[in-house]
């Protein structure tokens, strides 16, 4: 049984020698856990060295060196050809990228910040370009906080970029394949599958998403069929769905129609004008848009230049001026808490110092998408801003992390150092139960669950009831006197 404890500024975890000794064995045996999947590729690639020292590469062979370690290793594993092959690829890539490769043998990085980097840094040709790469991820890659897959592969890009823009893996031979593809009808449905830019995929997600939200609650479909059937009434030049839900009183056609999609790039003036290969960064999408593209977007759309506060006062309000706003988000791309990289235009703009005793300036400003925002208000995660924007939070059980902003890497300008240090108050008095502020949910995760469970059963239920039917008959009834023989 735990106890409960209420404070009158937030809630805080207690900081317990038990809570300390769960999360201490959780970290050592998460680096076990990276250490032995680093030695097990290590011993796969002196293996494959091993093989082809006896017996060569055998190129011109069938059945060459490579398929035979593989087949050896899946038979020893348990695991398919193609899964030994690429085991085979990261340990060789431990060879290739001794630095990074050195962080996961320690236990410093886990195997999928591994992967992430060997494939990001594959298309790398030149072996001295290579090495200083694997130099300067492996400075970067002890130091970042958990990330989700696309925000690694992002923070991996930013480096290779600079060094060979050619090895990105987003580049603009992709882009000049974009097509629209129909398929054959089956059951009065057709797979549409289509590839666009980064800035038109953006835009259309925001269109199709804003159209399927006109529908009131009650409406029977799911998300999916949802912004399926919105693409339909677009392309039929519709702004909004017909609402499926049946009531006479249905608020849906009250609701206001989603209005034009609006992208937000972030790039430096070199790069609008073409005299620059660095890329642009979609805002909300975490994603790189090669020069070239950026420069031919900014023929069509609305230029705001970002105005570094540097040397600015203090906005005297709580809400900042929207050019103080576009400056934060810009710098800082993603929400600022650790592990998270919700997109800056769907963030709150956080003091860290609360306002009126902190300033309403870039120095004591970050971007906190709300959970995060609400951790911090609710749940004790204190954090202290730099001048150059880095924040360093310390979580429940005296955790400390640090995320640096976003443009650290593209746009390195951002991080011109705006105020003095700032650290948080020590204690800020408070009126009232500030629990009392906390959002509340409409549902517990306890009834979505249900629902969705719920919901599920009766797919299934209708998915299997027409098959019996079909298989057996119509089902007799109970009073009949001649039932089928069986």
């Amino acid at each position: 049984m735990f106890a409960r404890t209420q404070y009158h500024d937030y809630f805080e975890p207690p900081d317990t020698d038990e809570s300390r000794a769960l999360l201490g064995s959780i970290v050592a045996d998460a680096r076990v856990e990276n250490q032995a999947a680093a030695r097990r590729l290590a011993a796969i690639a002196e293996l494959f060295e091993m093989r082809r020292l006896e017996h060569g590469e055998r190129e011109d062979w069938a059945v060459d060196t490579w398929a035979a370690v593989g087949s050896e290793l899946a038979a020893a594993l348990r695991v398919s050809v193609g899964k030994a092959g690429s085991a085979m690829t990261y340990g060789l890539a431990m060879l290739q990228l001794p630095a990074v490769a050195a962080l996961f043998k320690a236990g410093d990085i886990d195997v999928q910040m591994f992967q992430t980097v060997v494939y990001r840094t594959a298309l790398i040709t030149d072996a001295a370009v290579l090495a200083e790469v694997d130099r300067r991820l492996s400075v970067r890659a002890a130091r970042w906080p958990s990330m989700t897959k696309g925000r690694l592969a992002s923070e991996i890009d930013r480096i290779v970029i600079k060094h060979d823009p050619d090895a990105v893996r987003r580049v603009r031979a992709k882009a000049s394949g974009r097509d629209v593809e129909f398929g054959d009808e089956d059951n009065g449905c057709v797979e549409v599958i289509a590839r666009l830019t980064s800035a038109a995929a953006h835009a259309l997600k925001q269109r199709v998403d804003g159209v399927s939200k006109t529908l009131c609650e009650a409406d029977p479909r799911t998300a999916g069929e949802r912004r399926a059937d919105a693409v339909g009434a677009m392309a039929a030049g519709a702004d909004r769905l017909a609402c499926c839900c049946g009531k006479p009183d249905c608020p849906a056609g009250t609701r206001p129609v989603p209005g034009a999609p609006v992208i937000h790039v972030v790039a430096e003036q070199a790069t609008l004008e073409g005299r620059s290969d660095n890329p642009g960064y979609l805002l909300g999408a975490d994603t790189l848009i090669p020069a070239e593209l950026v420069a031919e977007l900014a023929q069509h759309a609305k230029l705001r230049p970002l105005i570094n506060p540097a040397d600015a006062v203090s906005e005297p309000r709580y809400e900042p001026s929207r050019a103080l706003a576009d400056f934060v988000r810009a710098r800082d791309l993603t929400c600022r808490a650790p592990g998270c990289d919700r997109p800056a235009t769907h963030c709150d703009v956080d003091h860290t110092i609360p306002y009126p005793y902190g300033a309403t300036h870039a120095g004591n400003l970050k971007c906190l998408c709300r959970q995060c925002h609400i951790r911090k208000t609710f749940w004790g995660w204190r954090d202290k801003q730099l001048p150059d924007g880095t924040v360093i939070w310390t979580l429940p059980g005296n955790q400390t992390y640090v995320t640096l902003p976003g443009s650290a890497l593209l746009f390195p300008s951002l991080m011109t150092p705006t105020l003095p240090p700032l650290g948080r108050v020590a204690a800020i008095e408070t009126a009232g139960e500030r629990t009392v502020m906390m959002p509340r949910r409409k549902t517990t995760r306890a009834q979505n669950r249900a629902k969705y469970i719920a919901g599920e059963r009766r797919h299934n239920h209708a998915q299997r009831t027409p098959r019996r039917t079909a298989s057996f008959g119509p089902t007799p009834a109970a009073n009949d006197p001649d039932p089928p023989p069986f």
